[in-house]
């Protein structure tokens, strides 16, 4: 059980392919997983015995994931949940960022180097360290190297003319924060269609691997006073309320409480 286990002990490839279950139940994945492990393979192949520091691995991971495979950011049709869903990415062969990320992710992991999700806001990065030579990378757009300069932009662009770079940008996501993240894209293109009952289905298999996520609760519990599922909002919210760490954060989760128990009485 994913909820269970230590972060660093999950497999987002694996983990991501689960999720994608969801949406095509009865759908084997032996033949995903088997193409994951022969993307790693490639890479290995492609790093060779010559290959060393962050850029020749990103080298290798380009020259098999966008190059050889034919993987690419989909620019078209980007919010078609089928970019989120990883059976289906690798299918057609392109996605979102946070989707082609763990391809990255996966095959750079399985070699054994050190590659990371960054907790850039808005647009997945990832990157890559050896021994202290660190790459900055866009996973969306072929692997292209991402300068410092790029990321301020990339933040203006997403988070208006007023954003700076925080340091806590260049911070390394967890596994969970990773898979909360492919699924929130999931979960806010739902929304936007007024799915809503869709839409507490995502969030609820998001509390299966991060079940102490306090704003998950949060939201589930929002979503069911929505559907006018007021128990299963109180017992969601009551989650909340004992996860949550500041006072301020309890106080107002409980009274959101005890507005629902009004409601029921």
């Amino acid at each position: 059980m994913l909820a269970r286990r230590d972060d660093d002990h999950i497999d987002l490839g694996e983990a991501a392919l689960l999720l994608a279950t969801r949406d095509r139940p009865g759908v084997p994945l032996d033949r995903y997983r088997d193409h994951l492990d022969k993307l790693a393979s490639d890479v290995a192949a492609a790093y060779g015995q010559s290959g060393s520091g962050a850029g020749d691995q990103l080298a290798a991971l380009n020259q098999v994931i966008s190059g050889d495979l034919g993987y690419t950011g989909d620019s078209l049709s980007y919010d078609d949940l089928q970019n989120i869903n990883l059976m289906r990415v690798i299918d057609r062969r392109k996605g979102l960022p946070i989707a082609l990320g763990i391809l990255y992710l996966y095959a750079g992991r399985t070699l054994g180097w050190t590659i990371e999700g960054l907790n850039f806001p808005g647009h997945f990065l990832a990157r890559l360290d050896e021994a202290g030579d660190r790459t900055i990378f866009d996973p969306f757009n072929g692997g292209k190297i991402i300068e410092i300069s790029d990321m301020r932009a990339l933040l203006k662009a997403t988070r208006g003319g007023d954003a700076e770079l925080l340091p806590e940008h260049y911070a390394p996501a967890s596994n969970r924060d990773i898979l909360i993240r492919l699924q929130n894209n999931k979960k806010v293109r739902l929304l936007k269609a007024k799915q809503v009952a869709e839409a507490l289905v995502v969030v609820e298999d998001m509390l299966m691997f991060a079940p102490a996520n306090a704003g998950l609760w949060h939201e589930a519990g929002l979503l069911h006073s929505h559907l006018g599922n007021l128990r299963a909002a109180m017992v969601a919210l009551e989650q909340c309320r004992d996860l949550s760490l500041s006072p301020q954060d309890k106080h107002r989760v409980a009274q959101l409480i005890g507005e629902l128990r009004n409601r029921l009485n």
